[in-house]
């Protein structure tokens, strides 16, 4: 005999309507909390206001990104958020040296943003190592990880942002596709020279680079998740790995990978942190960039017992987030609120997955 519960999810999601919502339902939910602060919160529905939030979201959907791949192969990254951290102070301070030492902007930009990318690399082969190699659980070895790389960036800047950088890293952070003046016409990736001082405010600015940024890279990784063999042996190992050892596929090899991607990944968010606010900046405790990429994961469809989990989905939970932290200081809610409802989100996130784990 069947039980209430049962019966009762088979009532609710028995239609094809139910499953679409139940499996969506991130999507349904941002949806709602557009139209709720589009009548609460003035100036939230406005262009300029969703552009601001794309574009701030980048970073986000670069760690959330790197944070898939992992939870999907049943691990978690707990040092995504310092790695970046430690790309941005890298970068940043080797383009405050070089400059100083009279190198070129370009060569000096090119250097710094090389030099943060490559040493995120090393953060994500030692963590795959100690979790393939050595059976450290990886909440262990990134949390321990999450440590070094915090001293490491201390180090580097003793404490304070990186600062005094040129101007034309925030001008290509910040910059937009176009840009178009009732009066004077349309120009493209820059400001029109033109226009005087007074004339700024009269300009309208459409579709940041960083919008364009954010969709290349999650198009990627989308289709080497969805498409590719690499992402085939991501999801097999997340659903079992004996059973992917059987199957012929190199798990330690794969997880090494996937690990050096996700803080790959990582220093690419630092990489761009630092053209976006133009300093180079370390990662406090406070921040909890890590735990705010769990979070979008999660919100977005993953299981954190792995198997399960999309890029698309990840994508959608980030902007559930934004969407949420812009809304309530828009809508004039204290602080510590926002933190309140990103814990309830995730909350609610993990209940439907164990409730509902046949509908993801």
């Amino acid at each position: 005999m069947p039980n209430v519960q049962s019966v009762g999810r088979r009532n609710i999601f028995s239609t094809v309507v139910g499953q679409i919502v139940a499996h969506n339902w991130a999507f349904f939910f941002l949806i709602l909390m557009v139209g709720i602060f589009s009548i609460v919160g003035s100036g939230f529905l406005s262009i300029t206001n969703f552009q601001n939030i794309l574009h701030l979201a980048t970073g986000p959907l670069l760690l959330a990104a790197a944070e898939t791949f992992v939870v999907i192969t049943g691990g978690i990254d707990l040092s995504i958020g310092f790695i970046m951290g430690m790309s941005s102070v890298l970068c940043g301070k080797l383009i405050q040296l070089l400059t100083s030492s009279g190198a070129s902007i370009s060569t000096s930009i090119l250097v710094g943003c090389m030099a943060g990318l490559l040493i995120s690399l090393i953060p994500g082969m030692i963590n795959g190592l100690l979790i393939s190699r050595f059976n450290v659980p990886p909440f262990i070895a990134t949390l321990g990880m999450l440590g070094i790389c915090n001293g490491i960036t201390l180090k580097i800047c003793k404490g304070f942002s990186i600062s005094n950088l040129p101007d034309s890293l925030t001008s290509i952070g910040n910059s937009y596709v176009l840009y178009v003046h009732p009066e004077k016409g349309v120009t493209f990736f820059h400001k029109p020279d033109y226009l005087a001082d007074t004339q700024i405010r009269e300009l309208i600015r459409l579709i940041p680079v960083s919008i364009i940024f954010s969709i290349g890279v999650l198009l990627f990784l989308w289709y080497v998740l969805k498409y590719r063999k690499f992402g085939r042996h991501t999801y097999a190992i997340g659903g079992s790995m004996d059973a992917s050892i059987r199957a012929g596929i190199n798990v330690k090899r794969h997880l090494v990978l996937v690990y050096t991607l996700s803080s790959f990944l990582a220093g690419l968010a630092g990489v761009f942190n630092v053209f976006q606010t133009g300093i180079g900046n370390y990662s406090t405790f406070s921040a909890m960039y890590e735990l705010f990429a769990v979070a979008a994961v999660v919100i977005g469809g993953a299981s954190l017992s792995g198997g399960k989990g999309r890029i698309i989905g990840t994508a959608i939970g980030v902007l559930v987030l934004k969407v949420l932290e812009n809304g309530l200081a828009i809508s004039g809610v204290l602080p510590f609120y926002r933190y309140i409802a990103v814990g309830v989100l995730l909350i609610i996130a993990v209940i439907i997955d164990q409730l509902f784990p046949d509908l993801f």
